[in-house]
């Protein structure tokens, strides 16, 4: 949504809003484009003579701004329709959809046709270091056909009068299908679920377009099976698959890339972990798909610089390392912290925990949280009173040191008795985590 209210400004709107919790890296975001944001969900907050009032997908019916927009009979729309009706005809929409590595990859793809010179637009759910903004119109016209537009394409929910996934209102010409697996146990029975929303998704890219799909995920290709219309490329690390990545570092800090046999270069950049390979892979097929030659830009990556809270270097005091990570899944966990564990070698690593997504709230990810964890030798969990599931029997499983405490102020006093010199500690949360990574830092700069 913040990414959308950017755009709206970009287009020379007057762009004003409300969220229940405003924090950076967003917040400041917006506050620099002159939007004016407002805290909590009030009907006082939407101004009398607004034309348009965007609705996010966390509202619902009850909620009293929801109520006052209704009864007011004034105009109302969903984020991903204002985007479909404002910003996408005439581009050629290239959507990035997947449980993980959505915001990574979508920045990715938008870096790699910058570094060809497309000038691509964006909506991106993250600040990208690279271009200091979540979403931007870019060219409208560079010579090489249409105007590029790469779009995070998630699949919740769009808002409580539309329950189609959103990503079915992009109509994208490439699609890249990163993985899928079960999340969102809010609004999804099941991972069928997912997958029907995933084949609609598919059904909407034409047959002159591409897919670009990881070839390791089973239940990707069971949705295929239900019907595709438009040529598949498959991404990993088979020699089987038409994008094939060969490590050349354990980490994941460099890899080969080749195109149907065929070695194009090798990558050498700051991300790690082999699920930022595949990121990084998906995100050069899309890019070929679009007709850029990638050879010549794969340099670039090594100036990449990612996307703030997707395992942000915050920075280092006492010896310590400290990192902010997005993290809602716990095969997300897994895999950034296996990168970071070959990175780092035999160093500790300290992770504070907030289960913060609703997935991750209604107890739906419960029992693979603590082998998540398997790489970290110490983890402080922030279990809130509110949160629903015991927190204890995931502590108990973990195979680290692990304690669980009530609040942000017992996370960073343990945090201080934990972590020494030489540690590498991570906070994952997908929210705002009561600001607690940069406090740990500054508390460690104070000392």
């Amino acid at each position: 949504m913040g990414g959308v209210a950017a755009l709206a400004r970009e287009l020379g709107h007057e762009v004003e809003g409300s969220d229940q919790a405003v924090y950076p890296p967003m917040s400041t975001q917006l506050e620099r484009l002159g939007i004016g944001l407002k805290q909590g969900y009030l009907p006082d907050h939407i101004c009398a003579d607004c034309d348009t009032v965007v609705i996010g997908n966390a509202l619902s019916r009850g909620n009293p701004a929801v109520e006052a927009v209704l009864d007011s009979g004034r105009a109302y729309t969903s984020g991903a329709e204002w985007l479909r009706e404002q910003v996408l005809p005439g581009r050629e929409v290239l959507a990035v959809a997947g449980t993980h590595g959505k915001t990574t990859t979508s920045t990715l793809l938008a870096f790699l046709l910058q570094a060809a010179g497309r000038e691509p637009g964006f909506l991106i759910g993250g600040v990208a270091e690279d271009f200091g903004v979540s979403a931007r119109l870019g060219a409208a016209g560079d010579g090489a056909g249409r105007p590029l537009f790469v779009v995070e394409a998630d699949e919740y929910d769009t808002a409580f009068f539309d329950k189609r996934s959103k990503f079915v209102h992009y109509r994208p010409r490439i699609a890249i299908l990163n993985n899928l697996e079960y999340d969102h146990a809010d609004i999804f029975p099941d991972v069928a679920a997912i997958q029907r929303q995933f084949h609609h998704l598919v059904r909407t890219v034409p047959g002159s377009g591409r897919l670009v799909v990881n070839g390791h995920d089973a239940r990707l290709r069971e949705v295929l099976e239900m019907g595709c219309w438009t040529p598949v490329e498959r991404f990993g690390f088979d020699a089987g698959f038409e994008w094939q990545a060969r490590r050349v570092q354990a980490d994941g800090s460099a890899f080969e890339v080749r195109h149907r046999g065929r070695a194009l270069g090798t990558v050498e950049w700051a991300l790690l972990g082999d699920h930022n390979v595949l990121n990084g892979l998906a995100a050069i097929a899309a890019c070929a798909a679009a007709g850029v030659d990638v050879a010549p830009v794969l340099p670039a990556l090594a100036r990449f610089r990612g996307v703030k809270r997707r395992m942000e270097l915050l920075g280092q005091a006492r010896g310590i390392t400290v990192y902010d990570d997005f993290a809602h899944h716990p095969t997300a966990i897994a895999t950034t912290l296996a990168g970071l564990r070959a990175k780092v070698g035999a160093a500790r690593i300290v992770v504070a925990m907030e289960p913060r997504s609703n997935s991750m709230r209604l107890g739906a990810h419960a029992d693979a949280l603590a082998p998540s964890l398997d790489d970290a030798d110490a983890v402080v969990f922030l279990a809130r009173p509110e949160l629903p599931w015991d927190a204890q029997k995931v502590v108990s499983r973990v195979r680290g040191r692990a304690r669980a405490v009530a609040d942000a102020d017992a996370l960073l006093a343990v945090l201080r008795e934990t972590a020494g010199e030489g540690d590498h500690v991570v906070f994952m949360s997908n929210g705002g985590f009561d600001g607690a990574p940069h406090r740990f830092l500054g508390l460690l700069q104070g000392d």
